[in-house]
């Protein structure tokens, strides 16, 4: 299977072209920080107007990186949820543009399944099913069982805010720039994670899910308190950034314990952090179970993702490319496949 990956879930323009869902031949991608920044996060009517300008350059940049001919193709994957519902409507209505002109069929990819099979893309080790995956990102923190392609199901998620929202707010509260989960990252490097003694969400009994309002209301309080307003910001940075870790990795070796799994992955934009990646594999090393993080690039959002998940959804992910609708609030588990 040559797949062209179309992904516009959010702010990132992205076009990718892949063979059998792992060999990455292109990987396209633009980011509109510059655009976002001065309002300190995305704003919806820009990102849409920022794909209808970029797409089509993407996806010819993406075919001719590749080497390939829209003819070449054995089909057009798009993520079709969830995410802003403008940006969504712009790579879907392209993809199914494409799709009809050109014959080729149509899959219509969930973005979290795309994250999910983020650690499939240019593997020498693949993760073995079945798999625990902690996927963590701007808009969502889940902990998802996963027996195969159309097998999943989540085990625990926030209950407020994701992780990687909590990271962007504080880091404006510390006057970082946007996006600011990668400059507390930075900035933490420099600090002592046990500066300030902020929260960890404790799990209700029997329950996986996890909470982050309250630790990002306590360094709002923090910061706005005499004590806050002497503390280094690297100090509190690293302070942060260890809270939410340890409620990420609190969850997921629980979820482990439960399932007693073999292998771990974890994906979404905020794998990206450095603290969370040592964690991960050192709890994976500590614990005989082998751990799984894509490179950077497939971290953050990526088209490149969304062909490789359609590539193992295969039939079930088939759209009509005449019928085939932007949803922001796709559902999560898989029509085609009831979870273990």
């Amino acid at each position: 299977m040559l797949l062209l990956g179309i992904e516009t879930s959010c702010d990132d323009t992205a076009a990718a072209v892949v063979r059998d869902g792992r060999h990455v031949l292109s990987n396209v991608s633009t980011n509109q920080d510059a655009f976002h920044a001065k309002f300190g996060g995305i704003v919806p009517e820009i990102a849409s107007r920022r794909h209808v300008e970029l797409l089509s350059a993407a996806i010819e940049d993406a075919l001719d990186r590749a080497g390939v001919a829209l003819g070449d193709l054995d089909g057009i994957a798009v993520t079709a949820g969830p995410g802003l519902v403008g940006s969504l409507a712009i790579g879907v209505a392209e993809a199914k543009a494409l799709a009809y002109a050109s014959g080729k069929p149509l899959y219509a990819v969930n973005h979290l399944h795309g994250h999910i099979f983020a650690p499939f893309l240019d593997a020498a080790d693949e993760p073995e099913y079945p798999f625990l995956a902690l996927l963590v990102s701007g808009g969502h923190s889940q902990l998802v069982h996963v027996d195969g392609p159309l097998r999943m199901r989540i085990l625990g998620r926030t209950l407020d805010d994701a992780a990687g929202e909590a990271f962007d707010k504080t880091a404006r509260l510390l006057g970082l720039p946007y996006p600011g989960g990668p400059q507390i990252d930075r900035l933490a490097r420099e600090g002592d994670a046990t500066a300030v003694a902020f929260p960890r969400n404790r799990a209700t009994r029997g329950s996986l899910d996890m909470s982050f309002s309250g630790l990002k209301t306590s360094a709002k309080y923090f910061l706005a308190s005499p004590d806050g307003r002497d503390a280094v910001a690297a100090d509190v940075a690293a302070s942060f950034q260890a809270a939410v870790v340890d409620v990420l990795m609190d969850r997921t070796k629980r979820a482990a314990q439960r399932g007693a799994y073999r292998t771990a992955v974890l994906s979404g934009g905020v794998a990206a952090n450095s603290a969370l990646q040592r964690a991960f594999g050192e709890w994976g090393a500590a614990s005989g179970i082998r751990t799984h993080v894509p490179p950077l690039r497939y971290c953050t959002d990526n088209a490149a993702m969304i062909a490789a998940a359609a590539d193992r959804q295969g039939e079930a992910a088939r759209a009509d490319a005449l019928t085939l609708t932007a949803n922001p609030n796709l559902p999560f588990e898989p029509a085609a496949g009831a979870a273990a």
